[in-house]
């Protein structure tokens, strides 16, 4: 595959997942723009914006950037996530928010601040998480992925018929920095179904993929 001559938009990109996605593309030839809190490069190729994707008036700013330096833009990473593991009982509204603002309201912020630069043929990817397909005991994390797969099935009416397409993908358990504090008993529970019995690195990871795309079926 080939990204010769397109921009591409990963937020979250200094560290983890985020990194290894923004070195991909642009081994695979994009110009790779990343956005992040903490604006360091993974790759001496990766341009890094200093963004919190929660903040509207932040990812205006991004995009009239983009505009005027790029012209425009042709695939949307949105990676950047926290993980917060509280149970029903447990979880602080303080803390409901904060997991709701950047896994999924900053997905919707990236895709409205966006879309009008990207052509026919531009791609916006979701990473969800295993956890929007099935239940788990952290209840923030847990409703904040099943949110954002359904607004990228519901963005993928809105801007087929634009020829822009978007999916979310579905990893399982990870070896980054945001599974480094699971519970023993829970990795050893989310690992039983992989049949090496260890987590991927982000670079290698197989992933499961709903594909939301207005012009395939809802899987």
């Amino acid at each position: 595959m080939s990204l010769r001559d397109r921009i591409v938009v990963v937020t979250g990109a200094a560290q983890g997942l985020g990194a290894a996605i923004a070195t991909g593309a642009a081994d695979a030839g994009a110009t790779v723009v990343g956005a992040d809190l903490v604006p360091t490069a993974p790759d001496g190729r990766i341009e890094i914006r200093q963004l919190d994707v929660t903040d509207e008036s932040q990812w205006e700013d991004f995009a009239g950037w983009l505009r005027r330096e790029h012209g425009a833009c042709h695939g949307l990473v949105n990676n950047a996530g926290i993980t917060m593991r509280s149970r029903l009982g447990e979880v602080s509204l303080a803390d409901w928010n904060r997991t709701l603002a950047i896994n999924a309201t900053g997905p919707m912020l990236g895709m409205q601040a966006l879309m009008d630069l990207m052509p026919a043929g531009s791609s916006i990817v979701n990473i969800a998480s295993i956890a929007a397909l099935t239940g788990h005991f952290a209840i923030p994390y847990t409703a904040s992925k099943w949110a954002l797969r359904g607004l990228s099935r519901a963005a993928s009416l809105e801007l087929g018929p634009r020829g822009i397409r978007v999916n979310a993908v579905m990893p399982g358990l990870m070896a980054t920095a945001m599974t480094s504090d699971v519970p023993q008993g829970v990795s050893d529970a989310l690992l039983g179904s992989v049949p090496l019995a260890r987590p991927p690195l982000p670079a290698t990871s197989p992933r499961s993929s709903c594909s939301c795309s207005a012009t395939s079926p809802h899987t």
